[in-house]
């Protein structure tokens, strides 16, 4: 695809789809850990708006119906992705995780190119990492 000056590709991303198998656990897992209201749900899926990037959260059984002729991933295969979250204090954001029930995976530790993470798995079996 040919862009020119005028016409920036891409802008940015709007919306992130991660397909769970257990939608309502996840969901309140989104609510609880990153304190936000669903912007939109249905039976089959469920928008958090995180500022930047819509997230939604799509029942896998309704996921084939968007990526066909693909399959989604067996969640048992492996996460293969990991999304990152900047915060002020990733110390202090890890006892409110732990205090909210997120077992942390690694940190908070000092990576070798300069910042401070730490990671965990939401329901769905995706990777979110804290980082400042």
């Amino acid at each position: 695809m040919h862009h020119t000056e005028d016409s920036p590709w891409p802008t940015g991303i709007s919306a992130i789809t991660l397909f769970v198998e257990d939608l309502d656990e996840t969901k309140r897992f989104y609510r609880e850990v990153f304190g936000l209201p669903p912007a939109f749900e249905d039976d089959n899926s469920a928008v958090f708006d995180f500022g930047n990037a819509l997230v939604n959260l799509l029942r896998t059984s309704a996921a084939h119906e968007l990526i066909s002729p693909a399959h989604p991933g067996d969640p048992t295969a492996g996460p293969r992705l990991q999304l990152t979250l900047p915060v002020d204090d990733v110390d202090a954001m890890c006892e409110k995780l732990t205090a909210r029930g997120v077992t942390l995976l690694n940190g908070p530790l000092d990576r070798p190119w300069g910042i401070r993470t730490a990671s965990f798995r939401d329901p769905g079996g995706h990777i979110w990492e804290i980082a400042r």
